[in-house]
C-alpha cells in the first residue's frame, strides 16, 4: 500500500514562508495572468486568486506582477479588441500598429490578453507593483520598450519597473524621459560587466534623474 506524503500549499502559505524568511515582496507571473483573465471574463473579484489573499493579508506593496509580453504587429487597430500603440518602428510588413500578448509558462504559451489589459486588471485585484518585461527586447541592447512602457506606465497608477533591453547607459535615461515608469531594471550587461554600475548612476546625475 503505497500513502503519498504530499500536499497541497497555497499561495498564501507559500507568500507567508517568503515573508517570514525576510522577503518584502513576492511576484507573480501566470497565476497572475489567469487571475485577471477571470476577472475581465466575470466582473467579479472572488477572492479566491493568489493576488487577492496575499494582498489583502500582507497589503498591496507587497505585490509584485511579472507581466511577459511580446509584440504583435497589426496594420489596423480595429482588427484585435486589445489596446494598440502607433509603434515608432513599423513591422516586418510595414505595420504601423501592434498589441502586446501576454504570455505565461516563461514565454512559452501566448494568451488571450493585451498588457495593457492586464496590467488594469491586476491593478484592481490588488497588485502593488508592476515588472514589466519585453520578449522582443531582452538581451538585445537595443534599448526598452518605449512603445510598451508608456503603454502600461499611463494605464495604471502602481509603480512600473521596465526591464529588457537595456544596452548602454542613454538607455536608462531616454526611459524616464519618455515614460512614467518609476525604475528601470537591468542585468546580463552588469553581469558581463559591459556596463559598469557606477556609469549608470554617473550618468543619471548628469541628467538630474534621482
Amino acid at each position: 500500500m503505497c500513502v503519498s506524503l504530499f500536499r497541497h500549499y497555497s499561495s498564501l502559505e507559500v507568500a507567508s514562508e517568503y515573508f517570514r524568511s525576510g522577503a518584502d515582496k513576492v511576484s507573480i507571473g501566470s497565476d497572475a495572468v489567469y487571475a485577471a483573465e477571470a476577472y475581465l471574463r466575470t466582473g467579479v473579484k472572488t477572492g479566491n486568486s493568489s493576488l487577492e489573499q496575499i494582498s489583502r493579508v500582507y497589503g498591496n506593496q507587497a505585490v509584485v506582477v511579472s507581466i511577459d509580453p511580446r509584440r504583435v504587429y497589426i496594420r489596423n487597430p480595429e482588427d484585435v479588441e486589445f489596446k494598440t500603440v502607433r509603434v515608432a518602428n513599423p513591422g516586418p510588413g510595414g505595420e504601423e500598429y501592434a498589441w502586446y500578448q501576454c504570455t505565461v509558462n516563461g514565454g512559452r504559451e501566448g494568451r488571450p490578453i493585451g498588457a495593457y489589459e492586464l496590467a488594469k486588471a491586476v491593478e484592481e485585484l490588488g497588485a502593488g507593483e508592476i515588472l514589466l518585461n519585453c520578449i522582443d527586447c531582452d538581451g538585445q541592447g537595443k534599448g526598452f520598450d518605449i512603445d510598451l512602457i508608456e503603454l502600461v506606465s499611463d494605464a495604471v497608477t502602481i509603480p512600473v519597473i521596465a526591464s529588457s533591453g537595456a544596452g548602454v547607459v542613454e538607455h536608462f535615461s531616454e526611459v524616464f524621459r519618455k515614460t512614467n515608469a518609476s525604475a528601470a531594471l537591468a542585468a546580463g550587461i552588469f553581469h558581463r560587466k559591459e556596463v559598469p554600475i557606477h556609469s549608470v548612476k554617473e550618468h543619471l546625475l548628469k541628467k538630474s534623474i534621482e
